[in-house]
């Protein structure tokens, strides 16, 4: 059952890894956009990105009441709009693979917790969960707030957006926690539950793994390019490429430049063929040319 669940894991998160982002259409779609598309785009980014959705879950794993679930929810809601907020509006950022680094152990670390680990492995307590989800919430703010940098936000109206793409990531942590809450509920009820749990934190940690080796992997090539297995010519058109490929209006239809510096043989061919093929005109009386 571990291998099952984490093959599934390892599965999902292998072919969405480089999904979860602002891809090109986002940065050219919210060009002109309103406070709705920011809302949308923070809806959708938070029901992609598996790497909060997978410490939410970690989270929500063995709580059983509405209370604990809203007060911790409500911790990590907290922590992650300071950040988001305040860090987009003075333009803190860092490198996003490192980032989404430490978002990954925020990850192992409540598998780590839910398996009981710190009784069992260090002989102590497990660290007060409230302020250890506040924390962990400041660091995925962090996160969201690099991802929305990468868009051409502009000064005009710039805290409405902030707030605008805010309330849309509550709207999708909402969703997604429905959507977990009835998948849990519906778990419990059933023998598997207490049978397969230890199975599920567990491919939870190793999936967590994962994004970390993925995330440091990613920093390395953005850090130290010069140290991959490319040469010159090729690492520099690669480079091209990807600005290129980010930019914002890289998709946009190009128009063709009929400069006549483009076709330098072609015009003087032409004027050739019509001096030729054009009749010689004279004046009999120095006024009126015509030809024959």
């Amino acid at each position: 059952m571990i291998r099952l669940l984490t093959m599934g894991l390892l599965c999902f998160i292998s072919t969405n890894a480089m999904s979860h982002g602002m891809s090109t259409e986002d940065q050219a779609r919210i060009l002109n956009a309103g406070y709705f598309e920011y809302m949308h785009l923070g809806a959708t980014h938070m029901l992609s990105g598996y790497d909060h959705l997978l410490f939410l879950f970690g989270v929500m794993f063995f709580l059983t009441r509405f209370r604990d679930i809203l007060k911790f929810i409500t911790a990590f809601t907290v922590g992650h709009s300071i950040t988001l907020v305040f860090a987009t509006l003075w333009g803190i950022t860092a490198n996003y693979y490192l980032i989404d680094a430490v978002i990954a152990l925020t990850v192992c670390y409540k598998a780590f917790d839910n398996l009981d680990g710190f009784k069992k492995y260090f002989q102590m307590s497990s660290p007060n969960l409230t302020w250890m989800v506040f924390i962990f919430g400041l660091i995925h703010g962090f996160g969201l707030s690099t991802r929305l940098q990468q868009l051409p936000l502009g000064d005009h109206g710039l805290v409405l957006k902030i707030l605008s793409f805010n309330v849309g990531v509550e709207v999708g942590q909402i969703i997604a926690l429905c959507v977990m809450l009835i998948i849990l509920l519906a778990w419990r009820k059933t023998a598997s539950f207490q049978r397969f749990s230890k199975a599920a934190n567990v491919a939870l940690m190793l999936a967590g793994g994962l994004l970390l080796l993925m995330q440091l992997h990613g920093y390395q090539h953005t850090a130290y390019s010069d140290d991959f297995p490319l040469n010159q010519d090729d690492h520099h058109h690669t480079h091209e490429n990807m600005q290129r490929e980010s930019s914002p209006l890289a998709n946009y239809p190009k128009k063709f430049d009929l400069n006549q510096s483009r076709f330098p043989e072609i015009v003087p061919e032409q004027q050739k063929e019509q001096q030729e093929t054009e009749p010689e005109k004279h004046s009999h009386d120095g006024e009126h040319y015509h030809s024959h």
